[in-house]
C-alpha cells in the first residue's frame, strides 16, 4: 500500500464530500458545519481525557492524519505551534481554505508511511484520531509508532486512536448500498481497503513504541474499534 493508492482513494474521498469521510456520524452531502467544528473539539477532548494528557500553550503539536483540519483548528487555539499531516493533497488544500484565519499552523502533505518532513525531536506532543483505524496494514500503523518516536522531543507524550477489534474490518456493506453509492445516493469507497482499515495487536503496538523509544503509558478500551493510547518519549539521559 503506498501514498498513491491511499492517497489517490482519500483524494476522491474530499471530492465527494470531506466533511462526511472526515465524521461519518454526519449527513452525508448535508453536513452541518456548525456541528463538524464542536464535534472536533469533543472528539479531541475526549482522547484527552480519556489517555490524561493536556496540550500546554508552549506547546508544538502535530496532528497525524489532519484532514481537514478539524482537530488542527482546536489544537492551533491551545497550542504554540501545530504541524497538522495528511496523505491526501485534496484533504490539505480544502484545509488550508477553511482554515485560512490560522497563522500557527503547517500543513504537510504526508508520503504515507513516515511523519516526515516533520524533523526529529521538534514536536512536544502528537494526536490522532480516527485515522489508524482506515489504514488497510497494521504494519504502516505500527511505522507511525515508531514515526512517533523521531519526532518527540524527550519527555513527550503521543496521545491516539486506533481500533483493537479485528471484526469491524470486514466488509459488510449490501447490493442495496453499492446500488445508491453508485447514483451518488450514498457514500462511495466503503467496501475499499483504505476505509475498511485493519485493528492493531497491543503487544505489536508495545513492541513498535519500544524500538521508536517510546512508553506505552495508558492504554483505554482494549478490545475495541476506539481504543486509546498514550506514550511517552525517554527523557535521554
Amino acid at each position: 500500500m503506498s501514498r498513491g493508492d491511499m492517497g489517490r482513494f482519500w483524494d476522491e474521498r474530499a471530492r465527494e464530500d470531506a466533511f462526511y469521510f472526515v465524521d461519518n456520524t454526519g449527513t452525508y452531502r448535508d453536513a452541518d458545519v456548525d456541528r463538524f467544528w464542536a464535534e472536533g473539539q469533543r472528539n479531541l477532548d475526549a482522547v484527552l481525557a480519556a489517555v490524561d494528557a493536556q496540550v500546554k500553550s508552549e506547546d508544538v503539536v502535530l496532528d497525524i492524519g489532519c484532514g481537514v483540519g478539524r482537530l488542527t483548528r482546536v489544537l492551533a487555539e491551545r497550542a504554540a505551534h501545530v504541524h497538522a499531516i495528511d496523505v491526501s493533497a485534496e484533504m490539505l488544500e480544502q484545509a488550508r481554505e477553511l482554515n485560512g484565519h490560522l497563522t500557527n499552523v503547517t500543513w504537510h502533505h504526508g508520503d504515507g508511511t513516515t511523519l516526515h518532513p516533520v524533523e526529529d525531536a521538534s514536536v512536544d506532543a502528537v494526536v490522532s484520531h480516527v485515522v489508524f483505524q482506515h489504514i488497510p496494514d497494521p504494519q504502516i500503523t505500527l511505522g507511525y509508532v515508531r514515526e512517533m518516536g523521531r519526532v518527540l522531543k524527550p519527555g513527550g507524550w503521543a496521545a491516539f486512536h486506533i481500533s483493537n477489534d479485528p471484526r469491524l474490518h470486514r466488509p459488510t456493506i449490501g447490493v442495496k448500498d453499492r446500488v445508491k453509492a453508485a447514483v451518488g445516493r450514498a457514500p462511495k469507497g466503503q467496501d475499499e481497503p483504505e476505509w475498511l482499515g485493519s485493528s492493531v495487536d497491543l503487544d505489536d503496538l508495545r513492541a513498535a513504541a519500544a524500538d521508536g523509544g517510546l512508553d506505552v503509558a495508558k492504554v483505554v478500551g482494549e478490545g475495541t474499534q476506539f481504543c486509546y493510547v498514550r506514550a511517552t518519549a525517554s527523557r535521554g539521559a
